[in-house]
């Protein structure tokens, strides 16, 4: 657990520990903002044990450049290869756009989480979103007379392909995680929690039936990237009809059901990071997660204060401006 006053570096802490596992922020797409100001450069160095192997992780980063990574020695292609070695899930009070966001924030949320548990899988949605760039950019030259009609056809193909590849890996992640999560919030006090995927496999057929709507508006108006997942408790809708308290509870609901999964699925638990998690949980709620957490992998949780958690951490540590100790 790590304490401190806001603004203490609570978060810089736990984010750190994300770059270092991830290879990249759970905030920000933009390298430059992870470096101190006034410096040049950063670097985490991590040092740890995956089962029974020994984990040593260096990222470097320095703006202008892309990050460099290190594990166990052995340079890396790209710092993002750490997300294939490492499991590690985030909650941010910014999480929260998963359940109150559009559905795309929702579409992006289940896509990772297919990736992470079918790691074969994980490349579907950008090749299918490959694919309907590319019908669409098709779609918009025969609208200009620079191409004829039959040129999309290659594209509605590989449209239709990688899109059913994308509407099953989503269907079995979410038909794997739907039940766990159902648990994980009735203990958390948020009884019914249900998720919700109605939608279709593309196909040849349906894609040119519409070709003339396509054409007309120059987009592919049909397809897994128009999809939405729905999160509900007790038959609600929580975008529309859950309060922000039931928001909160079900993405961390939602982190701590793949949590089970990937603990199950792989050589080790995931490591968790929660930040500001117990700040609108009551006393009970954050008894019951503690008890959740007791079961799990490594946890770090941030707080104002060690009495957040109704239970003695396993490690304290505070966090002061510019120095952990």
């Amino acid at each position: 657990m790590a304490v401190g006053r806001n603004g203490a570096g609570k978060t810089n802490l736990l984010e750190a520990l994300h770059v270092g596992t991830q290879g990249f922020s759970p905030r920000s797409r933009n390298d430059a903002q992870l470096v101190r100001f006034g410096r040049e450069a950063a670097r985490i160095e991590l040092a740890g044990s995956r089962g029974s192997s020994k984990l040593e992780i260096e990222v470097t980063l320095r703006p202008g450049d892309a990050k460099k990574a290190r594990l166990n020695g052995a340079a890396l292609r790209a710092a993002e290869q750490l997300r294939s070695e490492v499991s590690t899930l985030v909650f941010t009070p910014d999480r929260l756009v998963v359940i109150k966001g559009g559905p795309a924030a929702r579409r992006a949320y289940f896509d990772r989480v297919l990736g992470r548990l079918f790691p074969a899988r994980a490349g579907v949605p950008a090749e299918y979103g490959a694919a309907v760039a590319q019908r669409n950019a098709a779609l918009r030259r025969v609208a200009i007379g620079a191409s004829s009609r039959e040129a999309v056809s290659p594209w509605t193909e590989r449209a239709a392909e990688l899109g059913g590849a994308l509407v099953d890996g989503r269907r079995e992640a979410i038909a794997l995680l739907a039940p766990l999560f159902a648990e994980r919030a009735g203990e958390l006090g948020l009884p019914g929690g249900e998720l919700g995927y109605e939608a279709a496999s593309p196909t040849v057929e349906a894609l040119e039936a519409r070709l003339d709507e396509d054409l007309d508006r120059g987009t592919t108006g049909l397809g897994p990237h128009l999809d939405d997942i729905e999160i509900r408790a007790d038959e609600r809708d929580l975008r529309r009809f859950g309060s922000q308290g039931e928001q909160r509870l079900a993405v961390l609901s939602l982190i701590l059901a793949e949590a089970a999964l990937l603990a199950e699925r792989g050589p080790a638990p995931p490591l968790l990071l929660l930040d500001d998690v117990l700040s609108e949980l009551d006393e009970s709620r954050r008894a019951a997660l503690a008890a959740r957490l007791a079961g799990t992998g490594q946890t770090l949780i941030t707080a104002t204060a060690a009495t957040a958690l109704p239970v003695e951490p396993a490690q304290l540590v505070e966090v002061t401006p510019g120095a952990a100790k």
